[in-house]
């Protein structure tokens, strides 16, 4: 096994609990990261050779070393694949009453580079460093055996692939290619066409807020922005929304979305417009359309410490649409996956756009990923998706 060996000072980190080691904290001169294969076991040292960790290391990455474990006489090895994986499917099965979730969130669940999103007998999975691509093929077999799984596809189509030297690719690694993914959340049954499917082809991370938005539906006018497939839309038509408007950029998800509003028959609450939705923001306002409950859930605007000054102009031009189209006493429920972009950042978007009619902004409530993501508490990188609840007074 390949020994790595950390600067004098660079250690607190690990000791902490995070899992990755930068580049920049490898004493290279002692311990040489070039030549080393990408993906292959380390032994992780402090400056003086004491032993801190096991893990998989990649000269070609910034993160060089994903840590797999803390006890030396235990390197990361098929059995504790096997426990891990069985360990985060107990936890979805005990939370969840059909087997719809993610199954698998790296970090959270101690499995650095690997995602496996769970639709019945359907297995999504995305693996995103080379460590974890050497564990593949033993990976699909525990993933079936443990599940009972009759199909995984891989989605492999994402740039971390490319920062870890490893091919962007999708496509079936057993069973038949699905045509359609089957989804059962809160109750309500969704189907997610293979021609629309993005990341692993639902965000099973809004589960919770989409009950909460749900809650308040009832009688209500609610507008959901960047719908994809409607999660928020028409679940809130479910629980007696007087009517749903669903706005996105793309035709085939609004097309998938009414089919599904056909399917759970609530198409005469549901409209949809295809637009940018700021644009279509703007063009509500000017019609006169007000709703009581708007749901405002972007795609990350902020995905690299450079785009913040770019992305929170998207934010708070969102937030300043949003608001005007609020009903006296309405609600907003308001989320960023931009890690770099918190839920303080969003709540001060929102204050500081708050229409002049108005003396305050009410927070009410957070916004989180559910459950079967869960954040590695020496690792504030995997709350990833944060936002909150508010009202104007």
């Amino acid at each position: 096994m390949n020994t790595l060996r950390l600067k004098k000072r660079e250690d607190r980190r690990v000791r902490a609990g995070h899992l990755w080691v930068f580049s920049n904290e490898i004493d290279t001169d002692v311990t040489p990261l070039k030549g080393i294969v990408p993906g292959a076991p380390i032994e992780l040292q402090s400056a003086t050779g004491k032993f801190l960790a096991h893990g998989y290391a990649n000269p070609q990455s910034l993160i060089s070393v994903r840590i797999t474990g803390r006890k030396a006489s235990q390197p990361f090895e098929a059995d504790q694949l096997r426990a891990r994986l069985s360990k985060a499917l107990t936890l979805r099965q005990a939370l969840f009453p059909t087997p719809h979730y993610r199954w698998v969130h790296g970090e959270g669940d101690d499995l650095p580079g690997l995602v496996v999103d769970r639709f019945g007998d359907v297995l999504v999975m995305q693996i995103s460093t080379a460590g974890m691509e050497a564990w593949r093929e033993y990976l699909v077999s525990l993933l079936t055996e443990l599940s009972g799984a009759t199909t995984v596809v891989c989605n492999h189509d994402i740039p971390a692939r490319e920062l870890e030297g490893l091919d962007r690719e999708s496509g079936v690694l057993i069973g038949a290619q699905p045509n359609q993914l089957q989804v059962v959340e809160n109750g309500a049954e969704f189907i997610v066409p293979a021609s629309v499917q993005q990341k692993t082809g639902w965000f099973y991370d809004h589960r919770a807020t989409r009950r909460a938005v749900a809650s308040r539906a009832k009688g209500a006018r609610v507008l959901d922005l960047y719908s994809y497939l409607g999660g928020f839309g028409l679940q809130s038509a479910l629980a007696g929304a007087n009517e749903v408007v669903c706005v996105d950029s793309s035709e085939s998800a609004l097309a998938a979305l009414n089919e599904n509003a056909n399917r759970l028959n609530v198409s005469d609450k549901v409209s949809t417009i295809q637009n940018d939705a700021v644009t279509a923001m703007r063009e509500l306002y000017e019609k006169g359309e007000r709703f009581d409950v708007v749901v405002l859930d972007p795609p990350a605007f902020i995905k690299r410490k450079k785009d913040r000054d770019a992305g929170s102009k998207h934010y708070h031009s969102n937030h300043k649409q949003a608001l005007r189209l609020l009903n006296p006493e309405g609600y907003l429920y308001s989320a960023s996956c931009s890690q770099a972009f918190s839920e303080s950042d969003g709540i001060q978007a929102a204050r500081q756009n708050l229409p002049r009619d108005y003396s305050a902004l009410q927070v009410l409530g957070s916004v989180r990923q559910d459950a079967d993501h869960p954040v590695h508490a020496a690792m504030p990188e995997t709350l990833y998706l944060t936002g909150f609840c508010a009202r104007m007074i």
